[in-house]
C-alpha cells in the first residue's frame, strides 16, 4: 500500500497488494475456455446503454440493506446503488483488486499510528431525492451497522477495531439525531475522522465496505431499511417484492460528474429470488436470464452439456478464487466437543466425492487445509492424509475409540437448501462417515436466513445438534486477515447469530491474530496466517472441502465482461446489454 502509511502499524494491507500479483489467480481477469472475443480480460467490450439485465438468485438475499449484508456478490452488486468511502476499481482480474477512492476524494489519510483514519467526501454527491450527501450520513450509516440485534447479517471489523466506548447503537440513543459516537468524527459536512482502538493500516479495507455507504437518519426504518434502501448509486429501487425479486432503474439525481469510476450501462435491471438453480443454468443458456448472481459457476448438470458443446464452451469463464467450500466441525455440539471425535470426522471424510458435488476438477481442487493458494503466503499441508483423499476408515475408528464413541455417533448436518452442490456434499459426506458408524442427520436451512437463525446461531446450532454445517467462504480482501478473520476469531462469534465463526473458540488462535495485527515484516506475517491455519486443522475445528473453481456462463448479449480479482466473479458494475 501507500509508503507513507506508518511501518510500525498493523500492516496487513502491505500484503494486500500483494493480491495485485497473486490476485483471485486467473489470468487477465478471466480465463476463456473457447472462442469469444477477448481484448484486455474484457468480453463484447461496449460503450452503448440501454436496455435490461436479468439477475437470478437460487435463494433468498441476505439483506439489501448495506449495514447488513455479507455475501460477496451482495457487496459486488450494492456498488449499483450505493457508494462507500473506497471501492475496488471496475476493472477486470489483479486492477479489480485494487483500492480506489469513491464517496471520498482520496483513500484514507493515516495519523497517529495508523489508528486514526480521515476522509473528505466528494462535492457534489446526493442521495436520490435531490438531498446532500455529508459526512453525518456516512457516520450514522457506521454507527447503524453496529447494532448486530437489529443487523445481524453484516461483518463485525468496525465493532472490533473503533474505539467505542460502550457505544452500541444509534437506536439506542435518547435521540438519535445526537450521533453520540466518539470514535467517529465530522467536524464538518465533508470530512469524516475514525479513531480506532489498535493500529491497523488496512483499514481502507474496511472503508470499501458497503455499511459505509451513507443513510439519512430521516430515512432510516431500522431493520425494514432493507425495503427501500435510499440510492447513491446510479441505479435506485423502482420496486421491491422482498423474498420474490426486486428491480432498479436509473436514479435521477445520480450525477457522472461526482463518479469517476461508474459507467451505467443497462436503464433497467430485473432479480429474480429464489429460483432453483438448474432453472437459472437452463434459463441462462436459453438466452432467458443473463447472470447467475451468486457468481459460484453452472451445477454439474450444467456443466458437462456445456463443455460438451463447442458453441456454449465459447461463452464460458473459469474464475479460481480466494473462496474454500468447507463443513465446520462444532465443537459446541456433543460429542464433537471432544477433539478425537472431530478428527475422526477428518479422517473419514471422502473428499472425492466432495469434489464431485462441486463438479469436478472444473468446480475446484480438493483441499486439504484452509488458505485458498491465492492467498499470498499461503501454504498446502495435509494434516489428516487419506489414501487418494478417500477416506481411512481404520484411523477414524481408532479416533473414536480415543473419544469414547467407538461404535460412531449420530449428529446433524446442514446445508443451504437452495444450493444442491452443498446438498449433494452433506449426502456424500453422509455416505463416507456411515462407513465408520457416524451417522449424519441432513437439515437444509434456508440461504437468507442461515447464518442468522440456524447454523449461525450458536443457541439453535446447540440446541439441534447440528454438529456439521456446510459452508462456503471468500476473503473478504485476499490476504489472510481478509480471509481467516471472521471464520475462526471466536471473539467474532454473537449469541444473537449472524456469524460465519461457526465453532472455531481457541483463545490461541485469536492471540495469533493480534499478533499479526501488529507484525510488521511482510514474510513474518504470512507465516503466522499458515500457523493459524495449521493450529485450526491441529484441533480439527474444520473439514475443508474444495478450493473453488467455477465454470461460469455468460450469454453472447452481455457486454463489458470481465472477472474481477476483488469479487472473484463478473463484475457486476460493468455489465451492458445489447438486448434492448
Amino acid at each position: 500500500m501507500r509508503s507513507r502509511r506508518v511501518a510500525a502499524a498493523a500492516v496487513i494491507a502491505v500484503s494486500a497488494l500483494a493480491l495485485a500479483a497473486c490476485g483471485g489467480g486467473s489470468s487477465g481477469g478471466s480465463s476463456s475456455s473457447g472462442g469469444g472475443s477477448d481484448v484486455g480480460g474484457v468480453h463484447n467490450v461496449s460503450d452503448v446503454t440501454g436496455g435490461t439485465i436479468r439477475y437470478a438468485n437460487s435463494g433468498d438475499w441476505d439483506s439489501l440493506d448495506p449495514g447488513d449484508t455479507y455475501y460477496a456478490y451482495s457487496w459486488n452488486f450494492a456498488r449499483l446503488y450505493s457508494r462507500a468511502l473506497v471501492m475496488f476499481k471496475s476493472a477486470p482480474g489483479k486492477d479489480g483488486a485494487t483500492l480506489v477512492p469513491d464517496l471520498a476524494e482520496s483513500l484514507g489519510k493515516p495519523s497517529d499510528d495508523a489508528k486514526t483514519w480521515t476522509y473528505t467526501l466528494r462535492q457534489g454527491v446526493k442521495f436520490e431525492d435531490g438531498t446532500p450527501v455529508t459526512s453525518k450520513d456516512v457516520k450514522y450509516a457506521v454507527e447503524r451497522s453496529l447494532d448486530k440485534t437489529t443487523f445481524p447479517n453484516g461483518p463485525t471489523y468496525f465493532n472490533d477495531f473503533l474505539d467505542l466506548q460502550g457505544y452500541t447503537s444509534p437506536y439506542a440513543d435518547s435521540d438519535p439525531n445526537k450521533l453520540g459516537l466518539k470514535a467517529i468524527d465530522t467536524p464538518d459536512d465533508r470530512t469524516i475522522v475514525f479513531h480506532l482502538k489498535q493500529p491497523f493500516s488496512g483499514f481502507d479495507y474496511f472503508a470499501q465496505m458497503p455499511s459505509t455507504a451513507p443513510v439519512p437518519v430521516a430515512k432510516d426504518t431500522g431493520s425494514k431499511y432493507k425495503e427501500h434502501v435510499v440510492s447513491t448509486g446510479p441505479y435506485m429501487f423502482d420496486t421491491n417484492d422482498l423474498g420474490k425479486s426486486f428491480t432498479m432503474k436509473r436514479n435521477p439525481n445520480w450525477d457522472q460528474a461526482t463518479d469517476p469510476n461508474r459507467k451505467p450501462l443497462p436503464d433497467r435491471i430485473e432479480v429474480a429470488l429464489n429460483v432453483n438453480s438448474d432453472d437459472i443454468d437452463n434459463r441462462l443458456q436459453s438466452g432467458d436470464l443473463d447472470v447467475a448472481i451468486e457468481g459460484t459457476g453452472v451445477g454439474p448438470a450444467a456443466q458437462g452439456k456445456v463443455l460438451a458443446d463447442q458453441t456454449l464452451k465459447a461463452n464460458t469463464d473459469s474464475a479460481i478464487s480466494a473462496r474454500l467450500w468447507y463443513t465446520s466441525i462444532n465443537s459446541d455440539v456433543a460429542p464433537l466437543d471432544n477433539i478425537h471425535c472431530r478428527k475422526a470426522v477428518e479422517y473419514a471424510a471422502d473428499k472425492t466425492g466432495y469434489q464431485r458435488a462441486y463438479g469436478g476438477a472444473t468446480g475446484g481442487e480438493i483441499a486439504t487445509n484452509l488458505l485458498p493458494p491465492v492467498i499470498p503466503g499461503a501454504e498446502k499441508f495435509d494434516t489428516y492424509p487419506t489414501p487418494g483423499n478417500a477416506g481411512d476408515a481404520a484411523k477414524a475408528k481408532d479416533e473414536l475409540a480415543q473419544c469414547g464413541q467407538p461404535n460412531g455417533f449420530t449428529t446433524g448436518i446442514s446445508y443451504r437448501a437452495e444450493r444442491p452442490k452443498e446438498k449433494a456434499t452433506a449426502e456424500a459426506l453422509q455416505q463416507s462417515l456411515a462407513k465408520v458408524g457416524i451417522k449424519l442427520e441432513v437439515k437444509p436451512y434456508p440461504l437468507g436466513d442461515y447464518a442468522k437463525l440456524y447454523a449461525g446461531k450458536p443457541d439453535f446450532a446447540k440446541a439441534n445438534s447440528l454438529g456439521l454445517n456446510v459452508f462456503g467462504w471468500a476473503a473478504d480482501w485476499p490476504d489472510g486477515y481478509g480471509f481467516l478473520a471472521q471464520m475462526v476469531d471466536s471473539r467474532v462469534i454473537r449469541a444473537s447469530g449472524g456469524n460465519t465463526n461457526f465453532g472455531v473458540k481457541d483463545p490461541e488462535v485469536d492471540a495469533m491474530l493480534d499478533k499479526a495485527l501488529v507484525t510488521t515484516d511482510t514474510t513474518a506475517r504470512e507465516k503466522i496466517w499458515v500457523d493459524i491455519d495449521k493450529k485450526v486443522m491441529d484441533d480439527a475445528y474444520i473439514l475443508p472441502g474444495v478450493w473453488a473453481k467455477g465454470l461460469l456462463y455468460r450469454p453472447p448479449n452481455l457486454t463489458n465482461v470481465f472477472i474481477t480479482d476483488g469479487f472473484q466473479m463478473y463484475d457486476y458494475l460493468a455489465l451492458g446489454t445489447t438486448r434492448k
